[in-house]
């Protein structure tokens, strides 16, 4: 559910921007307020995981269809709101820097789409809502469920919505939602089936991370090093190995475009911010399409036997997806220590 460029007038992805950075300010001032040694390393390892997570499509059976885990109720339930939609945030600026994954005029769009419906709506008002006190496994699947399908529906109808305002697509109205909804429901399934299994592990071998979440508490004395390796392990082999494995169907995004249009991308325009940006992302962008080196395209050549070779696809997918895992968790960290230090410095 990455938007492009394409789909944005400037007014609409100006004013997402405006609204992602002032949530990414005040989810700082609340995160450095809680902060403690075994935040940093938490924040970091648990973005890391999303961006290699967020590498493994999986096909929705009977539409050609894909999609991937979003995160943002998995990390809200493990960080709480505040530290989740930072750590999306900087996942969602290591993909649209470095992979070209969302366009930098749309990154505005997809913090806030991503990011915000889980952490500020899903979460409180849903999870733990039905939760409540004392959580059981029936509670807790019926509110993992539930906030893990609003999320998507949520994230899926703020892009309808989104591209509708901008008016510079072809796509209508009422047959873009009408394709959004009922893919986007299906993702919202199998990402509830995700997060349900981590939160019900992490509910048995360490409860209090998410009681500390819930509570917005700092995680306190307790030790994290074995939660912590856990995540790490999973991130560098999704990213190194289960990343072969991804689906090649178009997201649920794609799909609804192509449904509409014959093609699974628009052209944006060449010209003005929209052409601005591009030529910036494709400075940046060393490691577009999750490949390392040469482009998907250029990997493929004849072979001595005439048949066509995919040379060191797997191999250029393990390496950006470790390369942008380290970045991920190095920018993740950085961040958090800045606010930390933020936190202690004497004022004046």
């Amino acid at each position: 559910m990455h938007m492009a460029d394409a789909l944005l007038s400037p007014a609409v992805g100006g004013t997402m921007w405006g609204a992602s950075v002032i949530t990414i300010a005040y989810c700082s001032a609340k995160v450095r307020n809680r902060l403690d040694d075994r935040n940093v390393p938490l924040m970091g390892v648990l973005g890391a995981f999303l961006f290699a997570a967020q590498m493994i499509n999986f096909t929705i059976p009977g539409t050609g269809s894909s999609g991937h885990l979003g995160g943002g109720l998995l990390l809200s339930i493990l960080l709480g709101p505040h530290g989740a939609f930072l750590s999306i945030a900087s996942v969602l600026v290591v993909q649209a820097l470095f992979f070209a994954d969302g366009g930098l005029l749309a990154l505005g769009c997809n913090i806030f789409n991503i990011g915000f419906f889980p952490a500020f709506i899903a979460y409180p008002l849903i999870y733990k809502k039905i939760l409540g006190p004392n959580p059981g496994r029936y509670p807790m699947t019926m509110a993992t469920m539930i906030a893990a399908i609003a999320c998507l529906q949520l994230g899926s109808l703020a892009v309808v919505l989104e591209t509708f305002f901008s008016g510079i697509s072809v796509l209508p109205f009422p047959t873009f939602v009408l394709l959004m909804q009922p893919i986007h429901l299906a993702i919202g399934i199998v990402e509830g089936f995700v997060t349900l299994a981590v939160v019900s592990f992490i509910y048995k071998v360490r409860p209090e991370i998410l009681e500390n979440a819930f509570s917005g508490q700092p995680a306190g004395n307790h030790p994290l090093r074995d939660i912590l390796l856990a995540f790490m392990a999973v991130a560098i082999i999704a990213a190194g190995v289960l990343s072969w494995f991804a689906s090649k169907n178009p997201d649920g995004l794609e799909w609804a475009i192509f449904k509409v249009t014959g093609k699974e991308e628009l052209a944006g325009p060449n010209l003005g911010l929209h052409g601005a940006l591009a030529r910036i992302q494709d400075k940046t962008a060393l490691l577009r399409d999750y490949s390392f080196g040469k482009s998907a395209e250029q990997k493929i050549k004849p072979s001595a036997t005439g048949e066509t070779e995919k040379i060191d696809r797997k191999a250029g997918t393990s390496i950006a997806g470790l390369v942008g895992t380290l970045i991920t968790l190095a920018f993740s960290v950085v961040i958090v220590f800045f606010l930390k230090r933020r936190k202690t410095s004497p004022p004046g």
